[in-house]
């Protein structure tokens, strides 16, 4: 039977490390003998790690990816330029450990399931169809996600007189 956690116990997590072999294959652009080429130690991303990346990377993907394996990288310590410089299936490679070990990653199941979720998918006709942002998708109420997909079916579009 699982036990109460102290706030010791919950913080613990943030500062395991981990250590991840790299593939010959990311290093030397391309397959050298199938083995490991060495290994690099992360440690979980903070939700205060998650939030500094986020609001200095804002829109731009490739540097929340760079910022997010440079702050779990441990060993050996590289600057955000160095990370930027590394091989983008390397860089790929890093940023799915440092996801799996701090708990943001979507396992493929999981991914399945949410894509066939009803309002997934209806959001998703609303966004294709309209041109909505999930934001202005996520602020509809039920009734108007199924009214809109009402009009949809009958060939109308919001706006239209009818």
């Amino acid at each position: 039977m699982a036990h109460p956690l102290s706030a010791q116990e919950l913080l613990a997590g943030a500062t395991a490390t981990r250590t991840v072999a790299i593939p010959d294959a990311l290093l030397h652009g391309g397959e050298v003998n199938g083995g490991m080429s060495g290994e690099v130690t992360l440690r979980p991303l903070t939700l205060r790690d998650v939030q500094r990346v986020t609001q200095a990377a804002k829109d731009q993907k490739v540097l929340t990816s760079a910022l997010m394996v440079q702050q779990a990288l441990i060993r050996p310590e590289l600057t955000v330029d160095q990370v930027a410089s590394l091989p983008a299936g390397l860089v790929r490679f890093l940023l799915q450990s440092v996801n799996r070990l701090s708990g943001l990653d979507v396992g493929e199941g999981e991914l399945d399931t949410a894509v066939r979720e009803p309002m997934v998918r209806a959001c998703f006709v609303l966004s294709r169809e309209f041109g909505w942002t999930p934001q202005q998708c996520s602020d509809l109420t039920l009734g108007q996600v199924l009214l809109y997909l009402e009009m949809l079916s009958r060939g109308e579009a919001p706006g239209d007189p009818g």
